[in-house]
């Protein structure tokens, strides 16, 4: 299955990502159109989904698709979860889930334009976990049955901020507005052959920059449920960014940072692309 959001309602997207339908309308109000409300009736929207599957279906132009959680209340992200990523960077790969935040006001959909602040903004392709019916230490065994679903992710990155002694800034470096992108829909972990092992790449302005699986993550979907879940209480809709692997601008000799015009596509396998188009801030 697979859940967008038009206007920040959540629609069910057919297979072939020609159609839609309001899922709050399908339902007669049974279900809302919010997409963290309806994530807090996982259950009970699957339940209906499953016998509700000839909805009278609406043309879709999916160039006005927003983010697939516009609003989500914890984003959560992972630095170093690629061996090869913490190789580039000359980092040790950790012993534990390396766990910081981004901020929800960066978060935008999958053609939204990317605002660079500065000459020194980097390209992230992540796999990012849509969390479904959540929960407090939850087992990693049991932590796929927590998931809704599986969207792609940018996590665009201003690396002077980032870098900027005496201490790093991850978060705030990450979570100017925009450095969110995610889309084009969530996919659901049982629509895609094996969703341990996805293919992502990320190319910009034509040229492949990024190419990994997610199966080379230090820590997988599970252990990071596990981990995070071990802290803090996990919420329907949070997203969790999964790491990037290597390739990214500031790690390459020589290095290359974003521009204005930029376009970069991120794309992961079973689950789809979004396409951001790099931009100067706007003047007053």
């Amino acid at each position: 299955m697979r859940l967008g959001t038009l206007d920040r309602r959540a629609v069910v997207i057919d297979q072939g990502n020609r159609y839609y339908y309001d899922v709050e309308v399908a339902s007669e109000g049974k279900l809302s159109a919010n997409p963290v409300t309806l994530l807090e009736q996982w259950d009970k929207f699957l339940d209906w989904a499953a016998f509700h599957d000839t909805q009278p279906w609406t043309e879709l132009d999916v160039t006005c698709l927003g983010p697939p959680v516009p609003t989500p209340r914890q984003v959560f992200a992972l630095a170093v979860n690629y061996a090869d990523h913490a190789a580039e960077a000359q980092r040790e790969v950790p012993e534990h889930p390396y766990v910081f935040t981004k901020f929800a006001s960066c978060i935008v959909g999958p053609w939204s334009d990317v605002v660079l602040p500065s000459n020194r903004c980097d390209w992230e392709v992540e796999l990012v976990v849509v969390i479904g019916t959540g929960g407090h230490k939850i087992a990693a065994a049991d932590a796929w049955t927590r998931v809704a679903g599986l969207t792609v992710g940018q996590d665009i990155s201003e690396r002077r901020v980032q870098f900027r002694k005496p201490i790093p800034h991850l978060s705030l470096s990450k979570s100017f507005p925009t450095f969110g992108p995610t889309g084009p829909w969530l996919v659901t972990p049982d629509s895609v052959a094996n969703p341990d092992d996805l293919a992502l790449c990320c190319t910009v302005d034509g040229e492949e920059m990024q190419s990994s699986r997610t199966s080379d993550m230090v820590f997988s979907v599970p252990a990071l449920v596990e981990s995070i879940s071990a802290m803090t209480p996990l919420l329907p809709g949070d997203l969790i960014f999964t790491g990037t692997p290597s390739g990214t601008g500031s790690t390459r000799d020589p290095r290359r940072y974003l521009e204005p015009g930029d376009v970069i596509v991120s794309e992961i396998e079973g689950i789809g692309a979004i396409r951001n188009t790099c931009v100067e801030p706007a003047t007053n």
